[in-house]
């Protein structure tokens, strides 16, 4: 009798250490669904590399001990071409796809897997957006299967209103889109908070222009000028803030930028030396964060000669391979529970994926172009400038309520 009860106590613990670390040694196939080709190509080709780049680094190392591979497929930055792009990486064996660039085409993972889950029991698929920043897609569009990293477009604009506010030489401020969803937030945000906090400030343009299209900025450069704006504020991102920013630069337009993206590629190279001091930036990290992530950021650099910038693409696999510690499993529906109200400390200080929406609360920087310094070395695309912290909010700063009503499976 003894001896069956020591076999079934050593049975259990077996199990039990079993259980803990059932996941260790498993595949985790990520599929990353961003344009690799058009006028974005530069944009997502630095950041397929920035999730392969992390998956070496997790797979050395991390809390589940899984290991990482990611599958890059060219969504064409098209909505279209994204619910294509997703079934490829489904039959490739993909249960956890990653998208950023627009939010059409994260729209259309989310309705497609809205459909896939409910039709297919025990083969779900997570979508966890690491830049899609509608706020819609943690509202009115919400879903289980999506969990957002970034911080939205109304959170980004609570905090760079939040600077606006007191900046007392802001009179005149003139908008200036992408004309898709994004970019249709930044203006209606923009005209809603600065009406509440600076109802003294000025709208003396707001533009929406073809997203990835416009390659001539120096037509919408003289409605800026001509409207005697002395501050923009653009959503743009990419090609489209590059180009704008240049051609600003070239017509001699003396302004304030205030901006989302001044850091995707080709950005820094365009402002140079003419933006010293004039380009702001919101987001939840920088390039001179110090510790571990400036490591990474240097060792980026100097394997790709390229500077890595969506910082958050490390919070992504720190989440995933927590729950997946956690849940003691990598199937999506039980890693997708853990997920809700998890609180862990990233790169930028603590964080949560708060339940209510999926959404993940952060602290925001507000940052300056200005020339590199001892303090904040690092020197995006060898410009010999930086962007340098000016303001740190914490994350309830920035916070912004959810209409979402969650569909729990």
């Amino acid at each position: 009798m003894k001896f069956a009860l020591k076999l079934t106590v050593a049975a259990l613990v077996a199990a039990t250490g079993t259980g803990a670390f059932a996941q260790k040694g498993e595949t985790v196939k990520i599929a990353w669904l961003d344009p690799l080709s058009g006028l974005m190509a530069a944009v997502g080709t630095n950041q397929l590399k920035t999730f392969q780049f992390f998956a070496e680094k997790f797979n050395i190392k991390n809390a589940a001990g899984v290991k990482f591979e990611v599958i890059g497929i060219d969504n064409k930055l098209s909505p279209q071409e994204t619910t294509a792009a997703l079934r490829s990486a489904m039959d490739q064996g993909a249960r956890y796809v990653v998208q950023g660039n627009g939010s059409g085409p994260a729209l259309a993972i989310i309705d497609a897997l809205e459909k896939h889950n409910a039709r297919n029991p025990g083969k779900e698929v997570l979508y966890l957006n690491y830049a899609a920043v509608d706020p819609d897609l943690t509202n009115s569009k919400c879903s289980y299967w999506q969990y957002r990293f970034d911080a939205d477009t109304s959170m980004k604009m609570e905090a760079l209103t939040t600077y606006m506010k007191e900046q007392q030489d802001i009179k005149k401020v003139y908008l200036i889109n992408q004309n898709y969803s994004h970019g249709q937030q930044v203006s209606k945000f923009a005209k809603e908070n600065l009406k509440t906090k600076r109802p003294d400030v000025q709208i003396v343009g707001d533009d929406l222009h073809p997203l990835a299209q416009v390659r001539d900025f120096a037509p919408y450069i003289a409605k800026i000028k001509q409207s005697g704006a002395d501050t923009v504020i653009t959503g743009n991102w990419g090609s489209d803030l590059a180009l704008l920013i240049k051609a600003g630069n070239d017509a001699g337009l003396n302004v304030k930028w205030f901006t989302y993206y001044a850091v995707t590629t080709g950005t820094p190279t365009a402002m140079g030396a003419a933006s010293d001091g004039k380009v702001y930036q919101v987001a939840y990290g920088h390039y001179n964060m110090g510790g571990e992530m400036q490591k990474y950021a240097d060792e980026f650099k100097k394997r790709f000669n390229d500077d890595m910038y969506t910082l958050d693409i490390y919070t992504v696999y720190q989440a995933l391979s927590e729950a997946f510690a956690k849940a003691k499993t990598t199937e999506p529906v039980k890693v997708a529970a853990t997920l809700e109200g998890m609180k862990f400390k990233s790169f930028n200080g603590d964080v949560e994926l708060r339940k209510a929406d999926h959404q993940l609360q952060q602290g925001l920087y507000i940052t300056r172009w200005e020339k590199a310094s001892a303090k904040y070395p690092y020197s995006p695309e060898n410009t010999g400038y930086t962007l340098a912290p000016v303001k740190f909010y914490d994350a309830y700063v920035a916070s912004t309520p959810t209409s979402c009503q969650m569909k729990r499976p």
